[in-house]
């Protein structure tokens, strides 16, 4: 059964490492802020989840895999409120294509562009 874990897990461990430098590449080679957003977090916060599984599969230990779950547990927290906090400092700066929006929320807010009053 060991080896059927350890395999399992030099899977998990291979797939996060290739969705890991698909984002890489994506944050490369897309052209504007709002796709290497994405490419930022949908891609790597996988691939973190599949490096973590294979790790615990690996592990195998209480203390290790507590340790595992904090991990993962701390990237679900943040990655979406980095990605919302690239997408926002992109969109006060004009560094993005703005009729590439499919709904512009925040262009009824005025000048400032959100910046003022709650979110």
């Amino acid at each position: 059964m060991a080896t059927v874990a350890d395999w399992l897990g030099g899977g998990c461990l291979v797939a996060g490492a290739l969705l890991g430098l698909a984002a890489a590449i994506g944050v490369l080679r897309f052209p504007d802020a709002l796709s290497r957003m994405h490419a930022a977090t949908k891609p790597q916060v996988l691939g973190v989840l599949l490096l973590l599984v294979g790790i615990a599969l690996r592990l195998r230990s209480p203390a290790d895999l507590g340790m595992v779950a904090l991990v993962a547990v701390f990237q679900l927290a943040t990655a979406p409120v980095a990605a919302q906090m690239i997408g926002r400092a992109a969109y006060r700066s004009g560094r993005l294509d703005r009729s590439l929006l499919d709904a512009d929320e925040l262009a009824e807010r005025g000048p400032g562009s959100g910046s003022a009053g709650p979110a």
